[in-house]
């Protein structure tokens, strides 16, 4: 088990370097390029209080949340908030995560480099970004036309390439690129939507927060065994806006 040393002390190497790319596939060098010393020091900072010191261990999620940065992804108005330790507007209603959330749920799918997912709500992109570094591919869907059209614009931009924005219901998954090896649910369902049970691959992970319309929910991860068999864990306590789409 890697101890808590090391991985502040991982943290302290791989801030000294310049946060190298992880996957080899996807070259984030115009979103680095991009970035300040300010804006480094304020995601180093919150990586180290937010995200490490809470018992994120998995390297390379630390790793993406170090580069990948979050302030191109919240409105002009919020640049100054991006690295606080709360959810943002981002407008028609629906909101970035929490840094916290973003890590911890990316952190139980158990993703390595071949992994093929799909993720539900795009918003602005964050999450995509954060998997795109770690995985082989992304595919995102998003009901909202203008911030499926923006996210998948300020993705590119940025060079994360392995990410392939779509525009539709996500409750019914994205059955063209099923199965996915791990699916990511960024909104609360009031159940789990069959659809996407049937396109997680034999042995896969979903996570979905399940629950009421802008109420307490639960973090619920799901396991497909190499039977097919379901079994569902409750991890946390959580609050997301709705998804958008078919009614509960």
């Amino acid at each position: 088990m890697v101890s808590y040393k090391s991985l502040l002390s991982f943290l302290s190497i791989l801030i000294s370097i310049a946060i190298l790319p992880i996957h080899p596939l996807v070259s984030c060098a115009s979103a680095a390029n991009s970035d300040d010393t300010d804006f480094l020091d304020q995601r180093t900072a919150m990586v180290k209080s937010q995200i490490v010191e809470r018992g994120v261990k998995d390297t390379h999620v630390i790793g993406a949340m170090l580069s990948v940065p979050r302030h191109k992804f919240v409105p002009d108005k919020y640049i100054a908030s991006a690295y606080d330790d709360r959810p943002l507007p981002i407008g028609y209603g629906q909101t970035i995560s929490q840094p916290y959330i973003v890590a911890y749920m990316t952190e139980v799918l158990n993703l390595n480099k071949t992994s093929k997912v799909l993720e539900v709500g795009t918003g602005s992109g964050f999450q995509a970004a954060i998997l795109s570094p770690i995985v082989k591919q992304v595919y995102t869907i998003e009901i909202i036309p203008e911030l499926a059209t923006s996210a998948s614009f300020r993705l590119k931009n940025l060079g994360y390439d392995n990410v392939e924005v779509g525009i539709g219901d996500g409750y019914y998954g994205w059955n063209k690129h099923a199965p996915f090896d791990a699916i990511i649910v960024t909104a609360a369902a009031g159940h789990i939507p069959p659809p996407l049970l049937a396109q997680l691959k034999n042995n896969g992970r979903m996570v979905i927060p399940v629950g009421g319309s802008f109420m307490v929910q639960n973090l619920i991860l799901i396991n497909k065994d190499k039977e097919g068999n379901i079994t569902t864990r409750n991890l946390l306590p959580v609050r997301f806006v709705p998804l958008t789409g078919k009614p509960d």
